[in-house]
């Protein structure tokens, strides 16, 4: 376990991958801000986190309001200089039998891209001024090629994926590291709503694991598991004609929006 985090912000922290990050990184000696929409999986969270030795501030919040954002990662700051920021909150839904309604795309990309830039603005601010710090951004696997059966969540996590990786060479003259999050499966809420059988399906302390190794290495992308990313790999390179036969056959994700916070 990195042992250089004595200050995490994790938002998205009441479930699955949020959730496995708080509770690994819970210990003495280290200060979590920790967030969500569910205030009874948020608490559990909270008192994990605090049985393990951590100093824990738990807060419920939406990460598509601006304003609230900057307050909360400056008051979160102001507590504790923010040495690790997960930019973890999201949402996943699907096409399902029919297309994305407008109404369900817009909440999306208010959330998966909105509620990141609304996360890291104030803390790349906060952390320029320090000179140091890290940021990590959770996007998906499915960033590497639009699937007809999610294109509003692709198209989110692809976009956050990128402005990562750009954000990484921007800000390395501040001596703050930027790091990109690709998982595959790995069990949640989110992967629950699913009625398809999903490959090399993760458990979430497994998945915390393995993100912590890459922050630790500073690794510019760390996407697991290996299997899956070398088959979305693989799928990002087949000529459109290709894609698009393969695409038809994949099973359908539902329409219902499941909120990742």
């Amino acid at each position: 376990m990195s042992l250089q985090y004595n200050a995490i912000l994790i938002t998205g922290a009441s479930s699955g991958i949020g959730a496995a990050l708080a509770l690994y990184y819970a210990r003495a000696g280290v200060t979590l801000f920790i967030s969500g929409r569910n205030q009874t999986r948020l608490k559990q969270v909270e008192n994990d986190c605090r049985a393990a030795g951590a100093n824990v501030f738990a807060d419920i919040l939406d990460v598509t309001d601006r304003n609230m954002m900057t307050d909360y990662v400056g008051k979160c700051h102001g507590i504790m200089p923010l040495s690790l920021v997960i930019a973890n909150a999201g949402i996943s839904a699907g096409s399902g039998d029919d297309s994305e309604s407008p109404d369900q795309v817009r909440q999306i990309m208010s959330t998966n891209i909105e509620g990141v830039l609304n996360t890291l603005d104030p803390a790349i601010a906060a952390m320029k001024q320090q000179r140091r710090g890290q940021i990590a951004i959770m996007s998906s696997q499915a960033s590497w090629r639009g699937l007809p059966s999610a294109p509003a969540y692709c198209a989110s996590k692809a976009a956050i994926r990128i402005y990562g990786e750009a954000l990484r060479g921007n800000l390395a003259r501040d001596h703050i590291r930027v790091n990109v999050i690709c998982p595959g499966f790995v069990k949640s809420g989110i992967t629950d709503a699913n009625n398809f059988r999903m490959p090399f399906l993760m458990e979430a302390p497994k998945a915390a694991k393995i993100i912590d190794r890459g922050l630790t290495r500073n690794k510019a992308v760390i996407a697991f598991p290996w299997q899956m990313n070398m088959a979305t790999c693989l799928l990002k390179h087949l000529p459109y004609w290709a894609f698009d036969r393969l695409a038809a056959r994949l099973p359908k994700k539902t329409a219902q929006a499941y909120n990742q916070p």
